[in-house]
């Protein structure tokens, strides 16, 4: 298999461990207001950008018969969890490595996540690593247009890095951003969890054990 163009990163439960620490903030911010998230609503809100999955929420909550005040009002419940979980999210077995390698043999990448950028800050900091990769599109850009599952992202990142998507490899964990890099022509590489190993990913997507059994 050639290598690459380029190397198209999510960063939420790709990179980082943050997934599980994104599913009990929002758990807990939903049962602040009566509903309950069980694990296929968890599942469908990872990737995506935060006011798409409040907007979820929001239904699911309105659904089950409860009440919250709009958007603005679950957030303030939510943030605060969220931050203080995020803070100390451990990086994935094999992420630093995958970079580092990137960078070792000249192949250029770019972070494509939903998250904004006061977010990536924030869960990046204690990762320096995730300083070699300078090109980010986040989910609060100027420049996008939809989040995930449509392609804008990784369309946009591309575009940062003067490639043509259909020559990146992308790397994503969840359904919504499988979707999104298969729109947008890239070669897909999804890395598994428990609980998306029943999930439908694209059909060509390579499926992944561990970021560790990259071979660039």
């Amino acid at each position: 298999m050639p290598r690459p163009a380029a190397c198209l990163f999510d960063l939420d439960g790709l990179l980082l461990d943050t997934e599980p620490l994104h599913a009990r903030a929002w758990r807990d911010a939903a049962l602040s207001f009566g509903s309950h998230l069980d694990p296929a609503r968890l599942v469908a809100l990872r990737g995506r950008r935060r006011h798409d999955c409040a907007d979820q929420v929001l239904a699911w909550i309105e659904a089950d018969g409860h009440r919250c005040e709009g958007r603005d009002a679950l957030l303030a419940v939510r943030q605060p969890i969220a931050e203080r979980l995020l803070a100390q999210a451990p990086a994935m077995a094999g992420a630093e490595g995958l970079v580092r390698s990137c960078h070792r043999l000249g192949v250029p990448m770019a972070l494509a996540t939903s998250s904004s950028r006061s977010a990536v800050e924030l869960k990046a900091a204690p990762h320096p690593w995730l300083e070699l990769i300078s090109t980010r599109v986040h989910g609060d850009d100027g420049e996008l247009g939809a989040g995930k599952p449509a392609p804008d992202v990784f369309l946009l990142a591309a575009a940062r890095l003067g490639v043509e998507p259909t020559a990146c490899w992308a790397f994503e964990d969840s359904p919504a951003g499988a979707l999104a890099a298969a729109a947008a022509g890239c070669r897909v590489h999804v890395l598994l969890s428990e609980a998306t190993q029943n999930a439908a990913f694209p059909i060509g997507s390579i499926l992944l054990e561990s970021l560790e059994d990259v071979v660039l």
